[in-house]
């Protein structure tokens, strides 16, 4: 379907541009020594959850910003925020909070420019349409973010596939931590 295969080269064209060093920076901020949060809103906030969900099938440490169960950040965490805008506010309040605290920051955005780029450490450019782009600007046919949305959930399962490889995890080790 010709509306399928746009989608899909939009999705292409976004992944290709996505910086190798960046990509490999955050998968070495990535250990199981230390405690991960993982933090997003919206449809976003849910390719997060979906990230999450994925290094603790991988053996990490693992929390999701804003679940019941999630205790405090401290010193020495990894905090990983995800927002196309990198302006979405709890997301960018949140990682303040986590910086304060001493946790390393990692960001995926379409917007090395934004507030949330600026609190980071390490910052992973995914430079998909959000929804606040318009003009020129906006280079996907479809609606608000689902551009950003579509190529992060990729960015991030291709991370879990290289720290998979990098830990020597293997599927079968993974299926037996899966629910």
């Amino acid at each position: 379907m010709e509306l399928l295969n746009v989608i899909l080269e939009e999705i292409k064209d976004v992944i290709s541009k996505v910086n190798e060093s960046e990509f490999k920076s955050a998968a070495s901020a990535i250990t199981k020594k230390r405690r991960i949060f993982v933090d997003g809103e919206g449809r976003s906030g849910l390719m997060a959850k979906g990230f999450a969900m994925r290094l603790m099938h991988l053996g990490y440490n693992v929390y999701v910003v804003g679940e019941t169960i999630t205790p405090s950040v401290r010193k020495g965490d990894l905090f990983i925020s995800v927002s196309g805008s990198g302006k979405s506010a709890n997301v960018v309040s949140d990682t303040k909070k986590a910086k304060k605290a001493g946790c390393e920051i990692v960001s995926f955005t379409s917007n090395k420019e934004s507030d949330l780029a600026k609190e980071s450490d390490i910052i992973v450019v995914v430079p998909g349409t959000v929804k606040g782009d318009t003009g020129l600007e906006r280079k996907s046919i479809q609606l608000l973010s689902s551009l950003f949305d579509q190529s992060i959930h990729i960015v991030l399962d291709g991370l879990c596939l290289y720290l998979s490889k990098r830990d020597d995890i293997s599927n079968e080790s993974a299926t037996k931590i899966h629910w």
